[in-house]
């Protein structure tokens, strides 16, 4: 079975429009029918000059000239209203279309990246994605609002001018439409050839867009390398691939107009000299012979238009493989039903059973795994970088899937669970704190958006939040700015603490939470947690053995096992892993070998 083109794959996501697909179309077709209604006009009226009473409109019962003249004034003002009355239609049809189909494209590609697993943002560039969501969608937007009209209107001025030359004279017709063949085959064949160009651009478009936003997030990164001029030379040498990726596509669009003005000169001078040597010659009368001439004109002129219509369609066929290919890539995630009672899901312990688990062409971090979280107590999770704790909280939260072995929770699996329901049971602190650009009350709100005034800053005191609020000019008005990047590593693990706080959820997961504040900040932010993870079932990973020295279970991993197993006291007194660790952590030791 032969792939779907890029064209039936966007006209089938677009069949709920088919109805102002169908109505817009008429309007174009209509539109350009009473646009080639004046050089009819022109030829009747030289017709009346020259001829008279013996004119072909004389023979519909209007005989005196001036009669006749009077006659087609009136008939070329509505000919005209008519015109522009469908360009009127046709251009809200289409442009409104081209909003519409933009609009609803982008959302739902967003909404299908949503729910897409972290292995599957793993495999590709923030920027890419994002050239994709933004650039792409927009060149489907711009085909929609111009290029499609203009594919109408050539293909109705070709019919319409053919049955008219037909009608007047087979025989100039046959002459006048020669180029017409020989056009459309070179915009076929420049079209196939147009179609990898443009691929390639949109490709390196994501590349260069993924590298600009990666380099603006990372900005005091560079700066403190003093890595501009690297980083500009990688700029440029991605943005002279993007331009000479531009300039192949662009050396074969601007050919095809040229070739085709040549192609058009012979059908027009054919028309010119044959049409006229059959009216010298008497067989063909002046007025039909000036409609000849400029239907001539009107037929074959808007093709010159084909290079930069097909420049449009194939930019947007491009655009819209890139886009569609997101919009139909398989989730990995899949949603199941199970709905748990809320008392079920706070009293049951959470059990991994056998579970491995491994990255894409990476070594496995779980080699099957068996562990059981206590409801209403707090694990700590401790191990060296790369032994797997951070993995365990993505499974959890069902980021990623295990490769065998089953998560268990309230009388059910985790692929079971009703995603939305899932995640709404773990409250999780990360390690990378994400806020958003706006007020320190609106990013708590972030927690439970229904929550009120009060209940946001109740949550910022639990977590010692409103200490440094209250400081502030704007207090919790105060704008965040882009990644919170106004306020410092402590005020903004804070400001996360509180929006868990504020979600109230039944299982708390604090992904080294306390890993970049100082000893002051610690101190507060562990009275916070001892706080919300009271008689909450509760997963603090953490490099600092401080954060978790009173957790009620400790659990040591490396390479994806768990080595060591129990209480703060219990483990230093095992003079194990933990113990050496905390050593260091407490200065009694110099070094952990």
């Amino acid at each position: 079975m032969s792939e779907v083109g890029p064209f039936k794959r966007l006209l089938g996501y677009m069949s709920p429009h088919r109805a102002t697909i169908r109505l817009a179309t008429l309007c174009s077709v209509l539109n350009k029918i009473w646009d080639l209604a004046p050089p009819l006009l022109i030829g009747l009226a030289v017709d009346v000059v020259v001829e008279r009473e013996d004119s072909f409109l004389a023979g519909f019962g209007v005989v005196d000239p001036w009669h006749q003249l009077i006659f087609l004034s009136v008939l070329t003002f509505f000919i005209w209203g008519l015109e522009s009355l469908f360009e009127y239609f046709y251009g809200i049809l289409w442009r409104n279309l081209a909003q519409t189909v933009q609009h609803e494209l982008r959302l739902e590609t967003f909404a299908h990246v949503q729910e897409q697993g972290m292995g599957w943002f793993d495999e590709r560039q923030k920027g890419d994605v994002l050239a994709i969501l933004n650039d792409d969608v927009n060149q489907l937007e711009r085909f929609l609002d111009k290029g499609a009209n203009d594919l109408l209107q050539v293909s109705t001025t070709v019919i319409v001018v053919g049955a008219v030359f037909l009608a007047i004279s087979w025989k100039v017709a046959l002459f006048a439409v020669l180029p017409i063949p020989v056009i459309i085959w070179g915009s076929f064949l420049y079209q196939r050839s147009l179609e990898p160009r443009y691929a390639e651009v949109r490709n390196t478009a994501g590349k260069l867009n993924a590298l600009l936003e990666n380099d603006l997030s990372g900005m005091s990164t560079i700066q403190s390398f003093t890595a501009e001029s690297r980083e500009l030379e990688r700029v440029e040498d991605l943005s002279n691939k993007y331009r000479d990726a531009n300039k192949k596509a662009i050396k074969l669009s601007v050919a095809f107009v040229p070739m085709i003005r040549m192609a058009i000169l012979c059908g027009f001078t054919a028309t010119l000299l044959l049409g006229g040597w059959i009216t010298l010659e008497g067989g063909l009368a002046i007025g039909a012979y000036s409609v000849l001439v400029f239907m001539t004109q009107r037929l074959l002129w808007p093709l010159t238009r084909l290079g930069e219509t097909f420049d449009l369609y194939q930019r947007a066929m491009a655009s819209s493989t890139r886009v569609l290919n997101v919009l139909t890539s398989p989730t990995e995630i899949k949603q199941g039903n199970y709905n748990p009672r809320q008392k079920d899901i706070e009293d049951s312990n959470i059990s991994f059973k056998g579970v491995h688990f491994a990255y894409t062409g990476r070594d496995k971090v779980f080699d099957g795994l068996d562990l059981s979280i206590l409801s209403g107590k707090t694990t700590g999770v401790v191990g060296v970088t790369g032994s797997g704790k951070t993995t365990l909280v993505r499974l959890l939260l069902r980021f990623a899937e295990p490769d065998e072995g089953s998560i268990e929770w309230a009388g059910g699996v985790l692929p079971e669970w009703n995603l939305n329901r899932l995640r709404s049971s773990i409250a999780l602190v990360d390690q990378h704190i994400t806020l958003f650009p706006t007020t320190i009350l609106e990013n708590i709100r972030y927690g439970n958006p229904d929550a009120s005034d009060a209940d946001v800053k109740a949550a910022g005191a639990v977590a010692e939040a409103s200490g440094f609020i209250e400081e502030l000019p704007e207090r919790w008005a105060t704008l965040v700015g882009e990644g919170g990047h106004r306020l410092s590593g402590g005020q903004r693990q804070r400001l996360a603490i509180a929006r868990a706080v504020l979600k109230n959820a039944p299982l708390l997961v604090l992904d080294e939470a306390t890993s970049a504040v100082d000893n002051e900040t610690e101190a507060a932010l562990q009275r916070s947690i001892s706080k919300v993870s009271k008689d909450r079932t509760t997963v603090i990973i953490a490099h600092r053995l401080s954060t978790i020295r009173n957790a009620d279970r400790i659990l040591v991993l490396e390479k994806g096992e768990i080595i060591e197993d129990g209480t703060h006291e219990e483990l230093v007194s095992n003079s194990g892993t933990y113990a050496r660790l905390w050593a260091v952590q407490t200065g009694e030791l110099e070094s952990f070998e």
